[in-house]
């Protein structure tokens, strides 16, 4: 059930309460490209905030999902007010800039294979405060090389192989991650 978020909405920010939302980009020539996969309790929509007049990617969820919208001069009383709240919208900003700096490094430096069991890790929640989650929901490969910058059939490639080699594995839910995955990333 894939359902775009209005890009009209410039003066508003949006909480996601239950779901995914996926962030994408598209370059002049039509090209895709996907930005971020945003789970339960993130934001998006915040350079409005700032001033943002134009966005740069369109949200659309992925899964049946429960989306807040809040307007700016809410959202902006909020901030001044509750600084629980405030604490907890700018460690997700931050983490999810510290995610697009790495995510930079990740695609100039590394490989797609690399990239690919990166991400794969990153939805399983590993290295995260939170409990590490190791099925990750049905995501499609086409997503997957969207977010890795490849193509599907190269992901299709690798996952193989990830299974063959033990780190990854199906069932009725998803894809179970093992940890072992990490040693895809860390070996040179």
């Amino acid at each position: 059930m894939k359902r775009s978020i209005p890009r009209a909405k410039r003066r508003m920010r949006c909480s996601i309460r239950s779901g995914k939302v996926k962030l994408t980009a598209v370059s002049k020539g039509g090209k895709e490209a996907v930005v971020a996969i945003l789970p339960e309790a993130s934001f998006f929509g915040e350079g409005c905030l700032v001033g943002q007049l134009l966005r740069m990617s369109t949200a659309s969820t992925i899964q049946r999902s429960a989306i807040i919208r809040v307007e700016k001069p809410i959202m902006l009383d909020l901030l001044r007010r509750e600084a629980a709240f405030a604490e907890r919208f700018l460690a997700h900003v931050l983490s999810r800039n510290i995610r697009m700096e790495a995510d930079l490094v990740d695609h100039l430096f590394n490989s797609s294979e690399k990239r690919l069991a990166r991400l794969l890790l990153l939805l399983a929640n590993f290295g995260q405060d939170s409990k590490p989650m190791p099925v990750v929901a049905k995501v499609s490969q086409e997503i997957l090389a969207e977010m890795i910058g490849t193509t599907r059939s190269r992901v299709s490639f690798f996952m193989n192989r990830f299974r063959e080699m033990g780190f990854i594995d199906y069932d009725g839910s998803g894809m179970l991650i093992h940890s072992s995955l990490v040693s895809v990333v860390l070996h040179d």
